[in-house]
């Protein structure tokens, strides 16, 4: 045969195997999320095949090592500091500013029935990859690898980087990464959709006609170990006082009943001008909040309706935020002995520089903690 024709045959072959068809049988969201968590697929799965191939076998043995690390060193300890001091959950749980960030969300308050969490970061696609070329698939693991990096490293997701890290390539947006954190926390996806809210915080289909999208997120219905029903929300929205009072975002959040709400790492937004109006949701409509110094400033806290309890240490943020310095938080840490935190979390993330604030309104429960 002359070396042209083998030459094209040989390119038609590598076509075909490269190219996706798309006739390609869709898996199961549970499935799609753990093969991107490193964990194996059902036997009967679509994906079983590409989960034999040398890449992903790599990629399950990368995420194993560093997920482990982070289950013994981090997170089975923000589960103990949960079941032993957040004594009064709701079925709620709130978590702004905190991008794909499912992770801590299910740690502090693992027995919620709805999440609901937000950020800039785009949702992206529901992952369909058995159409994917096999090269694809292998850089799409290493792009969720990296991104997975700072928050399993720092507890914290970078903004910068998830810019980049997030809105590229066929498997993008925060979807993927919140796909991972919950098949890492032994969840099983019963039912992924993409949503919309309108201006009033009712949730619609975002395909229909004529719909004007005030906010766009999805919601992924999971069961845990024991068969309960639990729904998360993502909502790629802006909290800023340009963008959620039109957002239909706080609406939705209200319509949800009094929540407990967790922030950390959220870059003292909260603490100029700009988020007045999030801010003034949180105290409203919280009853438990846990947040590191980064959250709302103690000064906003009125201190006939909430009790505190600090943990860890107070030693003011990082340089980045210098200005943030709250003297009042210091002066509850020296006058009000905090409980020491045996894990890391924040901007302060390592161990011993890490603080958290627990903050109680007083009619949920008796008030046996210390206000300032």
């Amino acid at each position: 045969m002359p070396k042209m024709k083998i030459a094209a045959l040989f390119m038609c072959l590598l076509t075909l195997w490269t190219t996706p068809t798309s006739g390609a049988e869709v898996a199961t969201p549970n499935d799609t999320a753990r093969f991107l968590a490193g964990l194996p697929p059902a036997a009967e799965s679509p994906l079983a095949a590409l989960a034999r191939d040398a890449s992903w076998q790599r990629h399950a043995s990368y995420l194993n090592a560093i997920f482990e690390h982070d289950e013994r060193n981090h997170l089975s300890r923000i589960r103990a500091f949960s079941k032993a001091q957040v004594n009064n959950p709701h079925d709620t749980m709130l978590y702004m500013f905190s991008g794909p960030d499912a992770l801590h969300a299910l740690a502090v308050f693992p027995n919620a029935s709805t999440y609901v969490l937000s950020g800039l970061e785009p949702v992206g696609d529901i992952p369909s990859l058995t159409g994917l070329p096999r090269g694809t698939a292998h850089r799409s693991l290493q792009r969720l690898e990296t991104a997975l990096g700072s928050l399993l490293t720092l507890s914290f997701f970078k903004t910068k980087d998830m810019k980049s890290q997030l809105r590229s390539g066929p498997v993008h947006g925060t979807l993927p990464i919140i796909y991972i954190f919950l098949a890492r926390s032994g969840k099983t996806i019963q039912e992924t959709s993409l949503v919309s809210l309108d201006r009033d915080g009712n949730v619609q289909d975002p395909n229909e006609l004529g719909l004007k999208a005030a906010a766009r997120g999805v919601k992924i219905v999971f069961t845990d170990g024991e068969g309960r029903m639990q729904t998360l929300y993502y909502f790629s929205t802006n909290l800023a006082e340009d963008g959620v009072k039109s957002s239909g975002f706080l609406a939705f959040c209200a319509k949800l009943g009094v929540a407990d709400s967790l922030v950390k790492s959220a870059s003292y937004l909260m603490h100029g001008g700009s988020f007045l109006t999030v801010r003034s949701f949180l105290l409203d409509h919280s009853g438990t909040i846990v947040q590191d110094d980064s959250g709302i400033p103690l000064s906003y806290f009125d201190r006939k309706k909430w009790q505190f309890q600090p943990f860890g240490r107070y030693i003011g943020p990082i340089s980045l935020f210098a200005r943030f310095y709250q003297p009042q938080m210091a002066e509850l840490f020296r006058r009000v002995r905090p409980v020491r935190l045996d894990f890391g979390i924040g901007y302060r993330w390592r161990i011993n520089e890490s603080n958290l604030l627990l903050a109680e309104r007083m009619a949920e429960r008796k008030p046996d903690l210390a206000r300032p």
